[in-house]
């Protein structure tokens, strides 16, 4: 009879087959799109949905990309990197203090807020999605930054994480601040946020990727074609007369470099901040 050690290692082997055959069929389409990017456009198509590499590998895609229409791909990934980066720093200011309120503080009504916060993480995005575009229309907000950037300042996934990350924080360095006459926004920056290290860097890398990979909000708010981010910007390079695919191909490997670049930064902070922010409660 097969052995315990056996089983084990026929249990690691099929986990690890099964693993690489999921990890290729989500790298697959991403490869797809590297090569595109560096096969000449008449030849995109030619040879078929292959993953193997031009016979004539070329950089000039992405050269067609910078020069495409005055450059203003450039205009795109700079309305990204913008809408992105105030995003990302609005929630993480707010939702980190509203979390650490949440957590560290008592006072009438708190449980409450928490299931009500719980109960608007239930509700479906695509709801709000025309009570949030009248109100922005009212105030006279489309078609500006402000109107991407504001619905997405104080997301509720956000306040709740940062919550559950302060929750099994200790309370004895606040008490020990509040005796030496620290007051309460000097316990939070100079004590709690220093500790909160590992959930600012997950939220971030979160919040990140959500805001530069978003295509229908944008779409929705902006009109004017400068105004674009990336993710609606490419779709201008697609047209019922003849899609530019070189510029989509390279447009998008381009679009996928800061995301991963910003991981690569805090990839030790985003794991930290998940295990760690996971089991607390």
């Amino acid at each position: 009879m097969m052995g315990l050690q056996g089983k084990r290692r026929i249990l690691t082997t099929l986990n690890t087959t099964v693993l690489l055959i999921l990890g290729l069929m989500i790298l697959a389409p991403f490869l797809y799109m590297v090569i595109g990017s560096l096969t000449p456009p008449r030849d995109i198509f030619a040879r078929g949905l292959g993953l193997r590499l031009p016979e004539n590998v070329t950089l000039g895609n992405y050269e067609a990309l910078w020069t495409n229409r005055d450059g203003i791909y450039w205009r795109f990934f700079f309305n990204s990197v913008f809408v992105t980066a105030a995003t990302t720093t609005a929630v993480l200011i707010f939702t980190s203090m509203t979390g650490y309120g949440l957590a560290l503080y008592t006072f009438r009504g708190r449980n409450f807020l928490v299931i009500l916060l719980l109960c608007t993480m239930m509700v479906p995005g695509t709801i709000l999605l025309l009570p949030i575009f009248r109100m922005l229309s009212a105030f006279g907000l489309m078609d500006t930054y402000w109107g991407v950037i504001l619905p997405g300042m104080v997301p509720s996934f956000a306040i709740f994480f940062f919550r559950q990350f302060c929750v099994g924080l200790p309370k004895d360095f606040a008490e020990a601040a509040r005796i030496d006459g620290a007051g309460e926004t000097r316990i939070f920056t100079q004590i709690y946020v220093p500790m909160m290290s590992p959930a600012y860097g997950a939220m971030a890398i979160l919040t990140g990727m959500g805001v530069w990979n978003d295509f229908l909000w944008p779409m929705i708010v902006l009109r004017t074609t400068t105004m674009l981010t990336l993710a609606p910007g490419l779709l201008i390079s697609m047209s019922p007369y003849g899609n530019q695919w070189d510029i989509i191909f390279a447009g998008s490997v381009m679009s996928v470099l800061p995301i991963v670049i910003l991981f690569l930064l805090n990839q030790r902070a985003f794991i930290d901040g998940l295990t760690v922010g996971g089991v607390k409660g």
